[in-house]
């Protein structure tokens, strides 16, 4: 993270002149908000933009008996992402990845080493199922065909911006076209585990236990490919 932006001072990365990714105005987003009319945006103050962006927002928002309170609130924007579940029916099998995630380890994690579905985020000009096919060959190494928009959601909406688009798709020694594994360019490092649903299912909680990971495991097994069609 950069040092804090100071706004008093012009020339700053991100307001007025470009960061390090060529934007400026970054200080403006939330201002123009205007769809609930409990919530006034008073002030946006740009924190730190080296790649992602986190800013300190000001605003005043009126309580159920009509009294404006002013609240602060920070939060990080590090734009959309896209995640997708793998599967076999034939096999009865999903395809997860295994990676370091240092934020993980830093909040005590044993190793850091964390069981996921691929995912990845949105580059600027990305839609979401172009963002997952993409993270999907790069991740597993399987080109895929006929991609099922699940749902989307906000991850951790108390000061990340970001919103996840959840899918799936199937896979099979045909869609195979690589090792996978990941781009050594951009530090990833990923081990492509098959893992019976059964078994992933009862792995949540104790080393499965990424969100999008297990919210993706259950939907496949309630109303997903696994679901269990009553007198079948």
């Amino acid at each position: 993270m950069t040092d804090p932006i100071d706004p008093t001072r012009p020339g700053q990365p991100g307001v007025d002149i470009p960061d390090a990714r060529g934007r400026t105005g970054l200080d403006r987003t939330g201002r123009e908000l205007t769809g609930n009319p409990r919530v006034r945006v008073k002030d946006v103050r740009l924190l730190s933009s080296n790649w992602h962006v986190f800013r300190a927002n000001t605003l005043e928002y009126q309580r159920a008996d009509g009294v404006w309170e002013t609240q602060h609130r920070e939060t990080y924007d590090r734009g959309n992402g896209a995640t997708i579940l793998l599967y076999s029916l034939e096999k009865r099998t999903v395809l997860l990845t295994r990676q370091f995630r240092y934020p993980a380890y830093v909040n005590g994690h044993a190793d850091g080493n964390l069981i996921e579905t691929a995912a990845g985020l949105l580059d600027d000009d990305d839609d979401p199922l172009t963002a997952i096919r993409r993270e999907a060959r790069e991740e597993t190494g399987h080109e895929i065909g006929e991609v099922s928009p699940v749902f989307e959601a906000y991850m951790s909406p108390g000061s990340v911006t970001e919103k996840l688009f959840f899918f799936a798709a199937p896979y099979s020694p045909d869609t195979r076209m690589d090792a996978g594994g990941g781009l050594a360019d951009e530090g990833e490092e990923i081990e492509l585990l098959e893992i019976d649903i059964d078994e992933a299912l009862g792995r949540i909680g104790v080393d499965i236990i990424d969100a999008k990971t297990i919210m993706l495991l259950q939907w496949a097994a309630l109303s997903g490919p696994f679901r269990r069609v009553p007198g079948a």
